[in-house]
């Protein structure tokens, strides 16, 4: 069937709830439209078609698509999320029925189709087959801050709209990482959501709004919402720091001439080794430091694994800034404050320890003591998951020449290779530089057998960890990335019957 002779699919927004916010262009699609379709819940009414129904012709076909399942348990084999599944497969062959047959048909959606919305999964099933047009909406979020009538965020603030359906530790942290921020999804989330809020120093800035828009619209402060009697339709609005005058700086935006000069005794800087990933690899001693701290400084994704509290302010940047954002903690320690800087794995390989040694060699912070606490390495955690590769001498050496000429990495290499230690790499390979390990490699095979065992371990401890036994001459150089670390054996090295690999402690 040609689409000439096929229906059009709409998504249709409708806003939050006030049917006078509804677009002049989706009220004429609504009666224009030959089927009429809306999503209802266990045993309620359709929230959108009470939004819509003046605008729904008498002779619209209507189509209900109710839910079999919007919380809790199900006998249904594929549990929740096949119940849905199934849902969603049987609520699109009804459409299409309709849309083979020529019609037209708008599927209703509150708030805007493609935020947070049950069309989206209508939309993923029937936009490849049918021609479909999408009608905005005015999201929730925007009726709860006009309710509110207080600016959202403005100028350089940072927006981030989350789902209170998220744990409450990653919530917490995102809180803390934002300027102005949205929690939608509340109702039975909602206590987590105050504690994270709490958690993050935002909770004396959150505004709870309930059906915004609505008649029935009220909004108060989180802190004084009785959490027993919170609907699905609520949310949280969160102002932006520059409102609050509570925006902190990041380390690429505070340069040292802008620091004020130390006042009374400085605090200690702590540098803390993370471990490659897994919360069971942080050390106590790290732990227990990071639960004292005010201020983590550091590279985002390690700032991400901190978890957030009561008082701590969290400044993460770039991956490519390390010795400003050295100065920085060392600004915030000459001024009396707790730092610790953060760093993957072990802080004193390729990690932060020597950035902040060298922002260190500044007269000015002469007086700040700096102490080191390790971490698991990479090298570590890779070793340990194909047995003892590193148990005879070895040598670490980084491909990156971000920070040192690729001459003087070929030297290392060289001599490595000639001296025939077990040799690890950190940064084979990034989008910058994707032919460096070829490079290495070639330049290894001069001096090493092509045989000689090669382990690749990628995003070891996390969830998608995997780990390759390979040869230097088998070793297909396309497939690493900085994901990557690789262990390349010595010329004793050897692989066990059941493919773990060690090196003897003896050389002959």
């Amino acid at each position: 069937m040609s689409n000439s002779t096929r229906g059009r699919f709409y998504g249709v927004g409708l806003g939050p709830g006030d049917p006078e916010l509804i677009t002049l262009k989706a009220a004429r699609i609504i009666a224009e439209a030959d089927v009429i379709a809306y999503h209802a819940g266990v045993n309620k009414q359709s929230y959108a078609r009470r939004i819509a129904a003046d605008l729904i012709t008498a002779d619209a076909i209507e189509e209900e698509l109710r839910y079999p399942v919007t919380t809790g348990s199900t006998d249904h084999p594929g549990g929740y999320a096949g119940a849905l599944a199934e849902f969603y497969e049987h609520s699109a062959a009804r459409m299409a029925v309709h849309l083979d047959a020529g019609r037209t048909v708008a599927l209703l959606a509150e708030g805007d189709p493609l935020f947070y919305g049950s069309y989206m999964y209508m939309h993923d099933r029937l936009s490849t087959r049918y021609v479909t047009e999408i009608i905005p909406g005015l999201p929730a979020f925007v009726a709860a801050t006009a309710a509110t009538a207080t600016p959202l965020v403005r100028q350089t603030d940072v927006l981030t709209v989350l789902p209170g359906t998220l744990p409450e530790a990653e919530l917490a942290r995102r809180l803390a990482d934002t300027d102005g921020a949205i929690v939608m999804k509340l109702g039975r989330t909602f206590p987590a959501v105050r504690r994270a809020l709490a958690a993050s120093g935002r909770l004396g800035h959150a505004l709870y709004v309930e059906r915004a828009s609505h008649e029935q619209q009220r909004w108060l402060p989180v802190a004084d919402v009785d959490e027993t009697s919170v609907p699905y339709l609520s949310l949280i609005v969160v102002n932006g720091d520059s409102l609050n005058g509570q925006r902190s700086r990041t380390p690429a935006e505070q340069s040292p001439a802008t620091v004020p000069p130390a006042i009374g005794v400085a605090a200690e800087l702590v540098v803390v080794g993370l471990g490659p990933g897994p919360d069971g690899w942080l050390t106590p001693e790290a732990a227990a430091t990071l639960a004292e701290v005010d201020h983590v400084v550091g590279y985002g994704p390690y700032i991400a694994r901190v978890p957030q509290r009561v008082g701590l302010q969290r400044h993460a940047s770039g991956n490519t800034v390390e010795v400003d954002r050295a100065r920085f903690a060392l600004d915030l320690a000459s001024r009396g404050k707790k730092v610790a800087v953060v760093s993957g794995g072990d802080a004193g390989v390729f990690g932060m320890a020597a950035a902040v040694f060298e922002a260190a060699e500044d007269a000015r912070y002469a007086h700040v003591p700096i102490t080191v606490l390790p971490g698991v390495s990479a090298v570590q955690a890779v070793a340990a998951r194909a047995g003892a590769p590193i148990g005879a001498d070895f040598a670490v050496v980084s491909l990156s020449d971000r920070l040192k000429p690729w001459s003087i990495i070929e030297t290392r290499l060289r001599a490595i290779a000639d001296a025939d230690l077990v040799l690890a790499i950190y940064n084979p390979a990034s989008r910058s530089r994707p032919d460096q390990i070829a490079i290495a490699r070639k330049v290894l095979l001069e001096h090493r057998r092509s045989d000689t065992v090669v382990v690749i371990g990628r995003d070891v401890g996390r969830a998608q960890e995997s780990l390759q036994i390979t040869t230097l001459g088998g070793l297909d150089t396309d497939t690493i990335d900085m994901k990557c670390l690789l262990l390349v054996g010595a010329s004793t090295t050897r692989v066990t019957a059941t493919g773990q690999v060690w090196t003897p402690r003896w050389v002959k």
